[in-house]
């Protein structure tokens, strides 16, 4: 399962399962001796702007599951950040999201994806739905999951 019909899917199903607002996945690509990640499927998404955003490690939502490897919960936004800070993290203010949760997706001992899933009013995530996500995750969304795998040679 690794088309793109196929990552849609699975971000649908999870979408529907946990009720979030959005499920969107970010993918992890190498560029010039660096990673960048690209936001590239979502479901309930407001538009397709989210597609233009391209971030580094650790920078945005993305980025910093992706630097640090562990999931991130703000339950409420505006605890978390300065409003004036927000444009650091541009998926939140184009889905208009008030609160996230998002985990890593690893393949082969390597985090190569990060799953958000989010609201549009405030408290609504909770670390128990954040829980629910990384369970389905662990099941696979293409050749992703959300289980760190020890590499062994």
């Amino acid at each position: 399962m690794t088309n793109k019909a196929d990552y849609q899917t699975e971000i649908e199903r999870i979408r529907l399962a946990t009720g979030c607002d959005i499920i969107a996945l970010a993918l992890v690509e190498t560029a010039e001796n660096q990673y960048e990640l690209k936001w590239k499927y979502a479901s309930g998404n407001l538009n397709n702007r989210f597609k233009q955003i391209v971030l580094q490690s650790g920078r945005g939502v993305a980025g910093l599951v992706f630097k640090t490897g562990k999931p991130l919960l703000m339950s409420s936004i505006s605890d978390f950040l300065e409003k004036d800070n927000l444009f650091n993290y541009p998926i939140l203010t184009l889905e208009k999201l008030k609160s996230i949760g998002a985990l890593p997706l690893w393949h082969d001992g390597r985090v190569a994806g990060v799953l958000l899933g989010g609201f549009r009013e405030d408290l609504r995530m909770t670390e128990d739905l954040l829980q629910c996500m990384l369970e389905m995750s662990v099941k696979g969304i293409g050749k992703l999951d959300g289980r760190k795998e020890l590499m062994l040679n």
